[in-house]
């Protein structure tokens, strides 16, 4: 989703990731020497736009959870920049990590290990902006209000502990009280996977009344499709730590390009018995990611896959006709030299 500012003029993201990398070494033997390497997330690179919601989704194991770890610096990345509000994350004249977090805040799908269980409630909201330099009295009034507006009662909840609160209202608490610090951006990894069905509707609709209502923006992790398709502007489908599709969610639901997006799309149960699967149509688990395929990574799994798809790495490649649309396949690039891709004109 981008939009302008003037003739021609479009306006700069909110975060902007290039080519962030992660590798967790694993270690083995007497000495205690790195064997190998995990690639958990692999040169990846995109946008989000001031006031959009992105989702992430992908199997386990992609790296959907890892990426949200790195953009908040809970874990250290091997490579790559984070530009957020136009300035570089940790470079020199840049923004600070205690910056960042001032304006960035992530919620996990743990509601009940993300709460410190010997804090009260408005305590734990309140405890953030005391680290920022807040005074208590202020921020506590802060916590009060947010608690107002995650829709729960401060003279019911304030002054109880997170066992005494059901699932859905400690995560009520987790977005209290990761709004606390008024931040722009919010990081969401499965914040509503642990929830029952009807206890999600509620958070859900309740995360797109604080988007209005505060002017957020919106990091989208999971592996619920559904869910990703209420919630989100736009979607970005990983595969072994690496992006293989990024566009608008209704259009990728509607016409996937990239196989694997395909067969993610296909495997989501419906209510009408006329689009039952009886096939699966993914086989298989993904490969060790210590050690991925050479070229397309998902060619181990994929129908289309030939020669090419073992020997080079699919280029990003514009949808044409759809702004801010990528796949990263040789069938959507004229130039790849796959049997499938539309040749180049001559």
């Amino acid at each position: 989703m981008r939009t302008s500012v003037g003739a021609g003029d479009p306006v700069p993201p909110l975060l902007a990731v290039e080519r962030l990398k992660k590798h967790f070494p694993l270690k083995s033997g007497v000495l205690n020497r790195i064997t190998a390497v995990v690639q958990a997330v692999d040169g990846v690179s995109f946008s989000v736009q001031k006031g959009e919601t992105l989702g992430i989704v992908g199997e386990s194991g992609c790296g959907k959870s890892t990426t949200g770890r790195l953009l908040m610096h809970l874990i250290q990345r091997d490579g790559g920049n984070i530009i957020f509000g136009g300035k570089m994350v940790g470079a020199a004249g840049g923004l600070t990590h205690r910056e960042l977090h001032r304006q960035m805040q992530m919620v996990f799908q743990d509601s009940f290990s993300s709460l410190n269980p010997r804090l009260p409630i408005a305590t734990s909201i309140a405890f953030g902006p005391m680290v920022h330099g807040v005074p208590k009295p202020v921020a506590l009034v802060r916590a009060v209000e947010l608690l107002q507006a995650v829709g729960l009662d401060p003279a019911l909840f304030a002054n109880r502990y997170p066992h005494e609160l059901s699932g859905g209202q400690r995560q009520r608490v987790n977005i209290a009280r990761a709004l606390a610090l008024e931040p722009s951006l919010v990081i969401l990894d499965e914040a509503v996977s642990a929830l029952d069905k009807s206890v999600e509707a509620q958070v859900l609709n309740l995360l797109l009344d604080l988007k209005a209502q505060f002017n957020l923006t919106y990091v989208f992790i999971s592996h619920d499709l559904n869910v990703v398709r209420f919630i989100s502007d736009r979607v970005m489908v990983m595969y072994l730590g690496q992006i293989v599709e990024i566009g608008p969610v209704d259009r990728i639901y509607r016409e996937p390009k990239h196989p694997y997006t395909q067969a993610l799309l296909a495997a989501m149960p419906s209510m009408n018995p006329r689009r039952r699967t009886e096939q699966a149509p993914l086989a298989g688990d993904p490969p060790n990611p210590i050690n991925p395929p050479s070229g397309c990574r998902f060619r181990t799994r994929c129908r289309f896959a030939e020669t090419v798809c073992e020997t080079a790495v699919p280029e990003p490649t514009a949808v044409e006709g759809a702004d801010g649309w990528i796949v990263a396949c040789h069938m959507a690039d004229p130039g790849s030299g796959h049997g499938r891709a539309t040749p180049v004109p001559a």
